[in-house]
This record gives structure tokens, C-alpha cells and sequence, in this order.
């Protein structure tokens, strides 16, 4: 009998292979193990499994006994369509959605499977970090919420105060935070949010469960930003970890969306 992984890493690609190598070398260095590696790749001409970076950390990974998928998804029908195929493909009990151009530091996915199991909620994000903004500080854009008790359901509303959180994800301003705070590498602390981008971590049933529907099917990309609006049967709470450099970004993108709160990022054209 093939045992079934902790964790599904879902990664949506599309025509970056040096960026989908760098990701995936971060993988192998894991403290968590128990990983399976789902690839939907939406590039229009040669197969990401075949350009020879790719292939050659794939044949690590493999060899260190992480199962790894390649999933040719033509096509392109969207992100929120590709994002739902991923969905689709996931046999294990969590699903860590990634962007394919992060460097997750060695204990990242380890550590959110340990707070999701911990708060047993439905949705863990690490937010990435846009070192190459790191001397552009933001003060007006920093303030943060810890989770000091146990992580409670919450309603998030457009135009309130906790819709502003998404600032604090904005440039380098969670680095600054944690700067301040003397947060560092063995401390790990929650934190409240509005959405996170580019590393989030799902409960899988309760994911397909409340997700928005599109097409009669459940759509993630959509739940991101309803997962917390009550009457939908199971809470989806949102938490973020809060660590010292756990990932960011490989690339500076000028933003390709307006920062309003109503905008969901784009996961393959990453902003720091």
C-alpha cells in the first residue's frame, strides 16, 4: 500500500523553469518529509518537466522518496481554474498552495503544519518577504495582531479595519516588524490577516468543503477571500505564521495590480 503524504505541495507553473528550480531546491531540504510534490504546468511550448534544472532537481527529490507530479494543464482557463486542478489532484490531508518562484527556508512547511494542527483551523499562510524592498520602510503600513489566545473564527468585511491588514504584507514591511520585535528563528508567533499570497497551507476537506462555488465546483482562489464569511457550514479561519525570513520571493515585479484590498495577488507574477 503507497502511504499517502502529510502534506500535498501544490505548485501552479507557467514558463519560469529557473524560478520552479529554485522552488523546488527548497524542497529538499524539508525538515518535513512526508511530502508529495503536484506540478500543473500551463506553459504553452516545451514541458517545464523537460528543461534540464527542472528535471535534474526533480530526480533529487525523487531520490530522497518525495513522489513528484508533473501535470501538463492546457489550456490556460485562469488562475482560480488552475488553482481548482491542483485542488483536484490532492490525495493528502493538507495542501500547501505555493507560488513557483519562493525559497521556503528548511523548517517552513514543519512549521505551519505544526500551528494549523495546533489551532486546528482551516488555513495557514506565511507571508513572503520582498527583500529587494528592504530599505523602503513603511511605519504607517506595520501594525500588526497577534493571535494571543486560541485562533477564534472572525468576520472580515471590505472596508474595515481588519481589511487593512493586507498592507503589512506589502514591500518589506513584515521583515521590519519582526526587526522591531526581535522576532527571530526559534520563536514562532500568529498573527491576524486580511489574505496572504504565495504560501498558504489548507485543511483539504474543509477546503473543498467551503469553497465559493464556480461551475458547480469549489474554487480556492475565490474561498481566499470568503473562506471567513459566516453561514457556509465550517469556518475556514484564517492565521499567518509570523518567523524570521522563512520565505520570500526570488523576483521584483513592478506591482501588476492596484494595492486595494479587493485584489487578490497574482501567483505567478509575484510582487514583494
Amino acid at each position: 500500500m503507497v502511504s499517502v503524504a502529510d502534506v500535498d505541495v501544490l505548485i501552479p507553473a507557467y514558463n519560469r523553469p529557473c524560478a520552479l528550480a529554485i522552488t523546488l531546491t527548497a524542497l529538499i531540504a524539508q525538515t518535513c518529509h512526508s511530502l508529495r510534490v503536484v506540478i500543473s504546468d500551463q506553459t504553452e511550448d516545451r514541458p517545464l518537466a523537460e528543461a534540464g534544472e527542472v528535471a535534474a532537481i526533480a530526480r533529487i527529490l525523487r531520490a530522497l522518496g518525495r513522489s513528484m507530479e508533473f501535470h501538463r494543464h492546457v489550456p490556460r482557463r485562469g488562475m482560480a481554474e488552475q488553482r481548482q486542478f491542483l485542488l483536484d489532484q490532492a490525495t493528502a490531508p493538507f495542501v500547501l498552495y505555493l507560488a513557483d518562484d519562493v525559497v521556503l527556508e528548511p523548517d517552513a512547511i514543519e512549521r505551519m503544519l505544526t500551528a494549523i494542527r495546533e489551532e486546528r483551523c482551516g488555513f495557514v499562510g506565511m507571508a513572503l518577504h520582498g527583500l529587494s524592498r528592504v530599505s523602503d520602510v513603511r511605519p504607517h503600513q506595520q501594525d500588526i495582531e497577534f493571535w494571543n489566545g486560541p485562533v477564534q473564527p472572525e468576520v472580515v468585511l471590505p472596508g474595515s479595519q481588519q481589511w487593512a491588514r493586507h498592507r503589512l504584507h506589502n514591500a518589506a514591511n513584515l521583515w521590519h516588524v519582526q526587526q522591531r520585535l526581535g522576532i527571530t528563528s526559534d520563536r514562532q508567533r500568529k498573527y491576524k490577516v486580511a489574505w496572504v499570497g504565495g504560501c498558504c497551507m489548507y485543511d483539504t476537506a474543509r477546503l473543498r468543503e467551503v469553497g465559493a462555488s464556480i461551475s458547480g465546483r469549489n474554487c480556492p482562489w475565490t474561498t481566499a477571500v470568503r473562506m471567513c464569511l459566516p453561514g457556509r457550514g465550517s469556518w475556514l479561519v484564517m492565521v499567518a505564521v509570523l518567523l524570521s525570513l522563512r520565505a520570500h520571493t526570488i523576483w521584483s515585479y513592478p506591482p501588476p495590480f492596484p494595492t486595494a484590498p479587493a485584489t487578490l495577488p497574482n501567483y505567478c507574477t509575484r510582487q514583494d
